[in-house]
């Protein structure tokens, strides 16, 4: 007896307005709206994430300076350590201020349209404080000694080389953190990994040369409590140079910024009671069923 022939089973497909559109509310749900971003009522949150945060990188990157030239510890071990920090840093409060601590960062973001450009000058007074507060701790734990651990050209090495040494550097640093940032390559949590593991492998073989700062904030921080600034033109041009050529080449590489994902990371996100409305309306709007609240009505505003 013949067998009758089966029906292929067709999946409908939605029109590619709704299902983008579709992704819109997704995403929005899941990273929360660019006025909660803006909000400026959650500033102070983010402002203490950034000053906590960037202590205890300089509080590590300082301290473990501090100890290399007194012989306590191994230059690996200095090196290694700020990056776990920043790994952990990130893991723990990214979602609250996008955990930058690093001014040069701030103004990455803020070039690829991925952080409010108001917001900026907040970030880095905090971010330049942290680092101060952080070494005066080392002051008072210490004494002014080994320049309280700041970056300087390394022995038999000049500014020039130092400089050159500090843009190449930060060029990668940001580079991957506007990387693991975008919508293109979003990895999660498993971007702390990203930015740690780089900051612990440029400081295993290129500490030598320049100190491996990346980052004006915490150079600043020794140079300011212990009244030596030599040396530390390099330490602010280097890393804002290599940040601004680091936007170029995320414009290269994935065009425009100031997706979704990228600003969710870049401005963290301080919404309360974002994760149970994402649980209970992430499947409807996979449906789609419903809009998250508020986004419907402002799209039938916008008819």
């Amino acid at each position: 007896m013949a067998e009758e022939p089966r029906a292929e089973a067709t999946e409908a497909t939605d029109p590619p307005a709704e299902a983008e559109q579709r992704v819109g509310h997704r995403l929005e749900l899941e990273f929360g709206s660019r006025e909660e971003w803006d909000n400026p009522r959650l500033e102070w949150r983010r402002l203490f994430s950034e000053l906590l945060g960037t202590f205890f990188l300089v509080l590590v990157a300082a301290g473990g300076g501090i100890l290399v030239g007194q012989g306590q510890i191994s230059l690996a071990a200095a090196v290694v350590a700020p990056g776990l920090m920043v790994m952990a840093i990130i893991l723990f409060m990214g979602a609250v201020s996008g955990a930058h601590l690093n001014p040069a960062v701030s103004l990455a973001f803020a070039l690829r349209g991925d952080f409010p450009w108001l917001r900026v000058p907040g970030y880095i007074i905090v971010q330049l404080v942290a680092a101060t507060l952080a070494c005066l701790f080392l002051d008072a734990v210490f004494g002014n000694i080994q320049h309280l651990g700041a970056t300087l050209p390394g022995a038999g090495y000049e500014n020039w080389q130092a400089f050159l040494m500090e843009v190449v550097l930060t060029l990668g640093l940001v580079s991957v953190i506007l990387g693991t940032a975008s919508a293109a390559q979003n990895v999660g949590a498993i971007a702390a990994l990203g930015v740690g593991g780089y900051i612990a492998l440029a400081g295993l073989w290129a500490a030598p040369v320049s100190g491996v700062s990346m980052n004006p904030a915490r150079s600043l921080g020794p140079a300011l409590v212990s009244r030596d600034f030599t040396s530390y033109w390099v330490y602010v041009a280097g890393p804002i140079t290599g940040a601004l050529i680091a936007v170029c080449c995320a414009y290269v590489l994935r065009g425009r910024g100031g997706d979704p994902i990228s600003r969710a990371a870049g401005s963290g996100v301080l919404s309360p009671g974002w994760l149970r409305e994402k649980q209970r309306l992430s499947g409807q709007i996979d449906r789609g069923e419903v809009a998250p609240p508020g986004i419907a009505e402002r799209e039938q505003r916008k008819e």
